[in-house]
């Protein structure tokens, strides 16, 4: 059965108290996009500063929105992940996605959320996948990219990372595998055929007429 991710791309807190509002009951778990502005061109919540809702979670002052109702995994498109992993573990993330490409400490990043959180390991499309025998020990599951531009929903689904989840399948049979960027009902099935084990969805979803519907078909796929 592949898991169906909604992916929340916010450019402000306001932004994710709304859209969690959109599917909450209706998903078990739901991932959000950090992007610092530097690892990829995009800042979006809490690197795009309007308040201090982050600091509040972060000191838990603050809760995520219906943190008692979800699992939050935070996809962290950031440089020097070593420095700010504490505080996502602390702001209540059940998973933390880290990105090879990421200038800094990326293994110092993995081993302080071990035992913490599942780590999950994200790779660009041009990104070589012996790179996840180099963090296998690590991490709880790899994230592939099923779009060259990251950081941005709504981009065109590149039809290589279907491969790349075949190999990936081959060399790594018990490591599951999520795939984010490009999911829509028309790529979904060719990814679950190839062995994807989490689909994470972000404008096939929020960009829907009816958020709620589309999760719901996504799930009979």
């Amino acid at each position: 059965m592949t898991d169906i991710i909604p992916a929340i791309l916010p450019k402000d807190f306001a932004e994710l108290v709304d859209k969690i509002e959109l599917i909450k009951g209706f998903v078990k778990a739901v991932q959000i996009d950090v992007c610092d502005g530097q690892f990829v061109p995009n800042a979006t919540w809490p690197y795009r500063k309007h308040d201090d809702s982050f600091e509040k979670i972060a000191h838990e002052e603050l809760g995520l929105p219906s943190w008692q109702e979800l699992d939050y995994e935070f996809d962290l498109m950031v440089n020097r992940p070593e420095e700010v992993v504490e505080e996502w573990v602390v702001a209540g993330a059940a998973r933390l996605v880290i990105h090879a490409e990421a200038k800094g400490d990326v293994s110092k990043a993995l081993e302080m959320i071990q035992g913490l959180v599942e780590a999950g390991l994200a790779l660009n499309e041009s990104t070589d996948l012996a790179v996840i025998e180099k963090y296998r020990d690590k991490i709880s599951f790899v994230q592939l990219m099923g779009i060259d531009r990251i950081g941005f929903q709504g981009q065109p689904f590149d039809e290589r990372v279907v491969g790349r989840i075949k190999q990936v399948r081959l060399a790594h049979p018990a490591l599951p595998i999520s795939i984010d960027g490009g999911v829509s009902l028309q790529t979904a099935q060719e990814l679950i055929a190839a062995g994807a084990d989490r689909l994470i969805v972000g404008s096939a979803i929020f960009g829907a007429e009816n958020p709620i519907e589309a999760v719901s078909d996504f799930k009979r796929l």
